[in-house]
């Protein structure tokens, strides 16, 4: 089955036309034809059903013939994650996080950040990608990339986790967590979470754990992670 990802449909609608890119797809690459039956999602939780009215490789029309709400997780998984020094690795970890399972992405600037500035468009494709791919109706929010100081300036709700490499007396992530429970995790970069942030975090309610036993790459440790959260929940 494959799933295509369309953000302007809403419930209700009765026709559309798919984008320039999507007709191209649809009418060139996968030769669909009149009457062939395609598989949508808005990324708000709506399947859509559609029958191809006009296959026309710059505005491929369709007819929706049925329309489902998914629903929504049980839990809402907050990532919070330094963008690591090669782009693929964290184009890995947003890919492999939208597969299990996260609800929003912020990518954070620390002071040991290798990285600091992100391409917001490619990986707001990786993570479409990675939605259809996984069969998922809701698209996972990216956020734009700020700083360790603006993130904790901002309102938060749910469970605070912060995992840093520093020796301490942490708790295993798996221990700490509760199901069904808002969540936000803070993953550090390369060089790890500095000491000041470190402190910064625990004063703002963040509470400190462990991510087993061995030091993790921060993509690694960003998908160890959200498996944790999702075995949590299931």
């Amino acid at each position: 089955m494959q799933l295509f990802y369309n953000p302007n449909i809403n419930q209700g609608d009765i026709q559309f036309v798919f984008d320039t890119e999507e007709s191209k797809h649809i009418a060139k690459v996968l030769r669909k034809k009149t009457g062939e039956i395609l598989q949508i999602t808005n990324g708000k939780g709506y399947w859509f059903e559609a029958k191809i009215l006009n296959p026309d490789h710059k505005k491929c029309t369709a007819e929706i013939i049925t329309t489902t709400l998914k629903p929504p997780k049980s839990y809402l998984l907050h990532m919070v994650v330094a963008p690591t020094k090669l782009n693929d690795r964290f184009e890995w970890f947003l890919e492999k996080a939208t597969e299990i399972g996260v609800h929003e992405i912020t990518p954070i600037i620390c002071d040991h950040s290798e990285r600091k500035v992100i391409k917001k468009d490619r990986m707001e494709k990786v993570i479409q990608s990675a939605m259809k791919q996984s069969l998922q109706t809701y698209l996972p929010k990216l956020n734009s990339a700020i700083t360790f100081k603006e993130f904790m300036a901002l309102p938060k709700n749910g469970d605070l986790f912060i995992a840093h490499c520093e020796e301490d007396n942490k708790a295993e992530l798996l221990s700490s967590l509760k199901p069904s429970q808002p969540t936000t995790i803070l993953i550090g970069p390369e060089g790890d979470f500095s000491t000041i942030e470190i402190k910064k975090a625990i004063d703002n309610g963040f509470a400190p754990v462990a991510l087993g036993g061995t030091r993790l790459r921060t993509e690694t440790a960003a998908i160890f992670a959200c498996t944790t959260v999702a075995l949590k929940n299931l």
